[in-house]
């Protein structure tokens, strides 16, 4: 296995990071749980993160089943995520690049400040839900239930794919089936999970559930404040993103250079574990 040899400092700060990258997953995986209960409850049986459910709901319209959602609020949904996927990955790809081409090991970084970027947009289109909600007062008509849909699709597939950046395997924050499968399949392999494998796939399942659970339950007793909560959770996640992680390039600076005087030891570049560990 290729390893990456670094100052003891540095490795126990980036072990840090990716314990708070971890929890700030989980974060944004709680705060689309809530959106997607939220949005299947309230606006016509509708997904606005969980794109495999609309997919099917777009099979059930074009088949005519009595019980399928609207065809034009599903395509609303699908429209809004793959304009904010591509937004994201627009915003995020040219940076990236630049950072290869000035010699940046990106392979080290555990949460690029462009990621946070990316994710500091979508709280727009959250934004502009909440105020339309608050407008019709959390019960909105036919005609508005797309425009709500959009908007919260823009900000679901905006999140995916600044997530998406970070390369952390089975972890999308707006599905579990990856999720799913990376905890089943280990198990079924007989493959022991690493303490920070585990408590990051079991963390997300559980997360989504918390943010399923609690946004039904504003759904139901407050709805008027239901959308606040994803909202309030996505920003808090982009300023601790950005107080957390803003020293990021000199850290890769200092790691490239080798000029820090400590004691030296092998991280994986998979886990940033000490070699052995």
């Amino acid at each position: 296995m290729s390893t990456l040899t670094m100052p003891v400092g540095i490795v126990d700060r980036q072990l840090s990071q990716v314990r708070i990258r971890n929890w700030l997953l989980a974060a944004l995986t709680l705060s689309s749980g809530a959106v997607d209960a939220i949005s299947f409850l309230a606006l016509g049986k509708i997904f606005t993160a969980f794109m495999t459910g609309n997919i099917a709901f777009l099979g059930l319209g074009l088949a005519g089943h009595p019980g399928a959602p609207r065809v034009v609020s599903v395509l609303a949904s699908m429209a809004g995520f793959a304009g904010g996927i591509y937004i994201a990955t627009k915003l995020i790809k040219r940076p990236s690049q630049s950072a290869k081409q000035e010699g940046e090991q990106a392979t080290a970084l555990v949460w690029p400040r462009h990621t946070t970027f990316a994710l500091g947009i979508s709280l727009l289109p959250h934004l502009c839900f909440l105020m339309i909600w608050f407008a019709v007062g959390g019960r909105p008509g036919d005609d508005l239930i797309p425009v709500l849909l959009v908007l919260w699709g823009l900000a679901m597939g905006n999140q995916s794919a600044a997530v998406r950046q970070l390369n952390v395997g089975g972890i999308f924050t707006t599905a579990a089936t990856a999720t799913f499968i990376f905890l089943v399949g280990d198990w079924a392999n007989n493959r022991r999970l690493t303490s920070e494998e585990h408590s990051r796939l079991s963390g997300v399942l559980v997360s989504l559930v918390i943010g399923a659970t609690a946004g039904a339950f504003l759904l139901l007793h407050a709805p008027i404040y239901a959308p606040v909560l994803p909202l309030v959770v996505a920003a808090l996640v982009v300023s601790i993103a950005a107080s957390v992680f803003r020293d990021r390039v000199n850290a890769e600076r200092a790691i490239d250079s080798h000029q820090v005087d400590q004691p030296t030891r092998e991280p994986e570049v998979g886990n940033l574990k000490p070699a052995g560990s």
